[in-house]
């Protein structure tokens, strides 16, 4: 009897703590978690899923420096993992129920995503978007994502190697055409080095090489999306096209004089950057990207810059003297599942981004991002970085495709697999290239 009645004062005991704490919790919103207010007293979490692996330390810093800013605010980085596309990774976290507050996803999956994101046509930095920069995420007059960074892409050469070939400084401006470029290649090779190196991924050869016979087919960026847009609809026979004929001419000539052009296939990506930073090759066809790697390796002292890939051999013709560049990554912010203060703590972040000298200093200097952003005056110290700069300020670039098929890559970067190591001929791969854009639904 007497334990049973030690029981209920127990019990009653409890209850009364329990009110008390629930009282005094009463008003207060200052307990981490998934939601809450991201203004003064409050505290909200957000989380940004990573597609961009080489910056996942760089954000992680950019993270803890925004709640340096913002204390109320905590942001975790979710990484994408090797070998999974960000719209497959954004999709399997939707189909959970639990998506990232901010998605970094490809530009050709925006639209995909536009019923469950955000419209941030509203927001502050669209003022000083670069030009084109927000238009092929802009649906019925909205745009739903933030550009985070301009890539861009073609051959990158090792000054050190290539003076020394040339016996002289080195002027990239006389490299355009597909004749100029062989030239080139055999003066490397005379200086004792080889001249280039063909990583052959299937995301380097489908989403980089190929496309750019696409987007050479004209300066009109509209005129290029008809194109591929005929391919489609299979109105285009590419035997007889002169862009997509050069740019594999050129490619011919990449094979010829390749490092690895006895084992074609064998390469890894990891070997590029050390091939071309320690100079044993003079070139290599990467994207501004590839910094990090290529500078671990460096024996240039940074000096390194990006050469068109000529599609002809006449000099005036486009895409001989332009490189490629676009935006490439893009941040999505959720509005299904996430608060609202969770979506104002996100929208505060790339406003940090573009506004904060922290922001702009992660952004430039730490991931070595080209910005999207004309208010961002703060210059690259990246090398690749500053030549795609000085080819935009310069007017020298075509839209990189940015919207192809999800599938592109894969598909057709295996049928330029198959042409690179000669189990296809050129007439096998047009008929492969051809047969693929019939197929997208």
């Amino acid at each position: 009897m007497k334990s049973w009645k030690w029981m209920q004062v127990l019990a009653l005991s409890l209850i009364a703590v329990l009110f008390v704490t629930a009282c005094g919790k009463s008003g207060d919103t200052s307990e981490s978690g998934e939601s809450g207010g991201s203004g003064e007293g409050s505290a909200v979490t957000i989380t940004l899923l990573n597609s961009k692996g080489e910056i996942q330390s760089q954000l992680e810093e950019a993270a803890k420096a925004f709640k340096e800013d913002n204390p109320d605010i905590t942001m975790q980085i979710i990484p994408v993992p090797a070998g999974q596309s960000p719209f497959e990774k954004a999709s399997a976290l939707y189909a959970s129920g639990n998506p990232a507050t901010i998605t970094m996803l490809d530009t050709g999956d925006v639209e995909k995503f536009k019923d469950r994101i955000l419209d941030l046509s509203g927001e502050k930095w669209m003022a000083d978007a670069v030009d084109r920069s927000t238009s092929l995420t802009t649906f019925d007059g909205k745009n739903y994502a933030f550009p985070l960074a301009i890539e861009g892409y073609g051959f990158i050469y090792n000054k050190a190697v290539v003076d020394q070939a040339v016996g002289s400084a080195f002027d990239p401006a006389t490299i355009n055409t597909t004749a100029a470029l062989e030239e080139l290649f055999k003066k490397i090779e005379a200086s004792g080095k080889a001249p280039l190196i063909i990583s052959p991924m299937d995301w380097s050869l489908g989403a980089h090489y190929l496309p750019l016979a696409y987007a050479g087919q004209s300066a009109d960026t509209e005129a290029a999306t008809q194109f591929v847009n005929d391919l489609k609809a299979g109105k285009v026979d590419l035997t007889g096209n002169a862009v997509f004929n050069g740019l594999l001419d050129t490619f011919d000539l990449m094979a010829k004089y390749n490092i690895d052009k006895a084992s074609p296939l064998s390469g890894t990506y990891e070997r590029g950057p050390e091939v071309l930073g320690k100079g044993e090759v003079g070139i290599w066809f990467q994207g501004n990207w590839a910094w990090p790697q290529i500078s671990g390796f460096d024996t240039a002292s940074g000096q390194y810059g990006f050469l068109p890939v000529p599609v002809s051999n006449n000099a005036d013709d486009f895409g001989n003297t332009q490189i490629s560049s676009a935006v490439s990554k893009r941040l999505v912010l959720d509005k299904e599942k996430n608060t609202a203060e969770q979506q104002a703590a996100a929208k505060k972040f790339l406003e940090w981004m573009v506004y904060s000298d922290k922001g702009q200093d992660f952004l430039v200097n730490k991931a070595n991002i080209i910005p999207a952003f004309k208010n961002i005056t703060l210059e690259a110290k990246d090398p690749l970085a500053k030549s795609i700069s000085d080819y935009i300020a310069k007017g020298k670039t075509q839209d990189s495709m940015s919207t192809l098929p999800a599938d592109h890559w894969a598909k057709v970067g295996a049928s330029m697999q198959k042409y690179l190591a000669g189990a296809a001929d050129r007439a096998g791969l047009i008929k492969e290239i051809q047969e693929y854009w019939k197929s997208v639904k």
